[in-house]
């Protein structure tokens, strides 16, 4: 019997069932790295002395810091991301701590990416640690995929570092395949979709899915959808109705094995944060702080051409008290304009006296690309240009790449060492 298809992307399907011998095997599309305890597997890389220990990475050096990663001997112990650094002491008395060098992680980053995009098709990366790979022809078949994996595994170890670790996922979609690398770490290689799915997965929380928030989980929960199978059974048209908007939907057919392409990523803003050790936590020092966090914040905003309209101040304090402040403007892409509305921001934030500031975060929001400007007559300004500000703070930028530090700074300003967190 002869079965004609008048897709083309169809006869390529049937002809991939009929070469991997199960008819019944779906294809496999995605393929995600997840690099374990990357931080300080990297920093155990880096410095031998610390392979086999316990190590806790930090963004501050201080008693009172957080863990931001620890390495799977600490792990062992129940030293996790976020747990203070004195309770990992009392934990693990002989861990070692070691200040977070995320251009350090990054550079790893870039050297993994570089060797996995030898042997796959290096579709994106995700975060400093996540990577995501695409597969097609043979590579669609589950045997062809897993032995991708392994050759991916033995090549970053091998090239990048006898450290280095991943958990490898393979599925359908991104969704799946993103789940599946959770399954088994350290080192681990799984795989998911609709011939696994979802016995597989059952035993897991529904919060432990990506993309399922605390928000979500409680409308599922009123909508009787307890757990994975009932959430996997799911029709995703209800599932539009209990999200609010197409994600639901969207969502529900990923897991359920169809090939949801992500949608493009839409850039609504550039934020900084940090959470300050204690010598930088008085207001005025803060303030310095907030202030290389804007230039850092614009900086990136200005490498990408785009533009932002709004700036947000967001602070905690000791006294449990939180404050968020906001101020609209022209499209713009010039530090010394941001730095000045964040001036006024902060002087008018109803600080007590003796209060000190344990964060403070800043985000450039309601952005356009620059070549989407529209001109101004006052001020002046063309259409999709930059005007004479822009173009200084550009020149600033250049100087700075090009001496690999900030040599040039827009006034007075504090840098604050450890973990550079951004969004």
């Amino acid at each position: 019997m002869i079965l004609a298809f008048r897709r083309e992307n169809k006869i390529r399907t049937f002809v991939l069932f009929l070469q991997s011998g199960n008819p019944y095997m779906t294809l496999m599309r995605s393929l995600y790295i997840d690099m374990n305890s990357f931080f300080a597997s990297v920093e155990q890389q880096e410095d031998p002395a610390l392979r086999g220990k316990p190590v806790g990475i930090t963004a501050i050096s201080a008693e009172s810091g957080a863990c931001v990663a620890a390495s799977y001997e600490a792990k062992s112990f129940g030293v996790k991301t976020g747990t203070r650094v004195f309770e990992a002491r009392r934990m693990c008395p002989d861990i070692v701590f070691r200040s977070s060098r995320h251009r350090l992680y990054v550079r790893v980053n870039q050297k993994i990416a570089a060797v996995v995009d030898e042997l796959a098709e290096l579709e994106a990366i995700r975060s400093v640690d996540e990577f995501q790979v695409a597969l097609g022809g043979q590579t669609a078949e589950l045997a062809a995929a897993l032995d991708l994996g392994r050759q991916i595994k033995a090549a970053i170890r091998s090239r990048v570092g006898s450290e280095l670790r991943c958990s490898i996922g393979i599925g359908p979609n991104h969704l799946l395949a993103k789940i599946a690398g959770k399954l088994e770490k350290p080192d681990g290689l799984q795989w998911l979709s609709p011939d696994n799915m979802p016995d597989r997965i059952a035993h897991l929380k529904l919060d432990d899915l990506p993309g399922i928030s605390h928000g979500i989980k409680a409308r599922l929960s009123r909508a009787a959808i307890w757990g994975i199978p009932e959430l996997y059974a799911l029709d995703p048209r209800h599932a539009r109705l209990i999200w609010g908007s197409v994600e639901g939907e969207r969502f529900v057919r990923a897991l359920q094995g169809m090939d949801i392409p992500l949608l493009p990523t839409v850039r609504n803003g550039y934020g900084n944060s940090k959470v300050l050790a204690p010598h930088y936590r008085p207001p005025h020092a803060a303030m310095l702080v907030g202030r290389w966090l804007i230039e850092k914040a614009v900086a990136r905003m200005r490498r990408d051409g785009f533009c932002a309209r709004r700036l947000s101040l967001f602070i905690r304090c000791s006294d449990d008290r939180g404050w968020s402040r906001k101020q609209s403007c022209n499209a713009s892409q010039d530090t010394r304009l941001f730095l000045s509305i964040f001036q006024t921001l902060w002087n008018g934030l109803p600080l007590r006296s003796g209060v000190v500031i344990l964060s403070v975060g800043v985000h450039l929001g309601d952005v356009i690309a620059l070549a989407d400007r529209s001109g101004e007559l006052f001020l002046p300004m063309e259409p999709g240009r930059k005007n004479r500000d822009e173009k200084l703070a550009q020149a600033v930028d250049r100087l700075n790449r090009r001496y690999g530090q900030r040599v040039v700074t827009f006034g007075l300003q504090q840098d604050h060492p450890g973990f550079f967190e951004k969004g």
